[in-house]
């Protein structure tokens, strides 16, 4: 167990229940109107959830948010320290919404807004920054939209640039499998892995992501294991329908797909000996995307671990 290194992604605290209030733009203006009060609870909940870090993400769970919160990096720094808490990584969320990336422009602007978070991460101590490639198209779309080789060759080189630009701080990109996107499904990885350089690229799969794209994680990850640096722990029910739309509801349409670890259709002690096989040393983060009770499920989580599996992972 002593390889292993347990954190969450907050995305997993991003739910109406565990604030107490009606909706997701409630969250948001808890967090705008005392962001100190609304961090505070956050880090004392991750706390009590008996994980050591967190994985940053978008707003209102963003670097930019807690410095906002509590006044300065180090105040925040401060904050995780007085709990037992670090930062493990950081989630650039802004490569989805920002339309056509391999556009000169917002290719600079992507480049100049991640130097930025890798600035912020490296004076946190963290050296990963994990990241998610833009939506595929949906299949019923018209005319057919095709990421093939010269897609992927542009996708590619902006990862290889963006990794060796971050790298110049101290931190390490590291692509997520997150479902629908143009890195998810086995051959779209596949694929990407191939085009991106290793020494400016890795890999962060996400296990139910790629369950929901239709993948096996033991069998992806696998083949790629010399590239994985942090992992996201997450169990989903089964995959999507192929012909699922995808659009700006997509993310929110993969939830009802998601359940507690050991519940869904990740092969857990298969993944468990694989790491152990491959000798994997670093992060896992379990995650549930908005969970309504996110300290009951994390601790469940880390009990599955370490009640089932911990023999396989010693």
């Amino acid at each position: 167990m002593d390889r292993l290194s347990f954190g969450v992604d907050l995305i997993t605290f991003f739910h109406p229940a565990f604030w107490g209030v009606g909706d997701h733009d409630e969250i948001v203006e808890l967090a705008r109107t005392d962001g100190l009060a609304f961090w505070t609870r956050l880090l004392d909940a991750v706390q009590a959830a008996g994980v050591t870090g967190i994985e940053l993400t978008f707003a209102p769970l963003s670097w930019e948010d807690a410095v906002a919160a509590f006044g300065s990096q180090q105040a925040f720094a401060a904050a995780l320290t007085a709990r037992g808490l670090c930062i493990c990584s950081g989630f650039f969320a802004e490569m989805e919404p920002a339309g056509d990336v391999t556009d000169p422009a917002t290719e600079a602007r992507l480049t100049t807004r991640a130097l930025a978070y890798a600035d912020f991460l490296a004076a946190c101590g963290a050296s990963i920054m994990v990241v998610g490639l833009p939506l595929r198209a949906s299949p019923s779309a018209r005319p057919a939209q095709f990421f093939d080789l010269t897609a992927a060759e542009k996708i590619a080189g902006l990862m290889n640039r963006l990794g060796a630009a971050v790298a110049t701080r101290g931190v390490r990109l590291a692509l997520h499998t997150e479902a629908h996107s143009l890195f998810a499904a086995p051959r779209d990885v596949d694929l990407v892995m191939l085009l991106t350089d290793p020494a400016y690229v890795h890999l962060c799969p996400d296990t139910a992501h790629i369950v929901l794209a239709g993948g096996d994680p033991v069998q992806l990850v696998d083949r790629h294991h010399d590239r994985m640096i942090i992992a996201h722990w997450k169990d989903a029910k089964g995959p999507m329908p192929p012909q699922a739309v995808i659009d700006g509801g997509i993310h929110e349409a993969h939830r009802p797909w998601f359940c507690p670890l050991g519940t869904g259709r990740v092969d857990w002690p298969a993944w468990a000996r694989l790491l152990r096989q491959r000798d994997f040393r670093g992060w896992a983060i379990l995650e549930l995307d908005a969970a309504p009770d996110p300290v009951a499920d994390i601790t469940q989580g880390l009990t599955l671990v370490r009640q089932s599996l911990a023999h396989t992972l010693a």
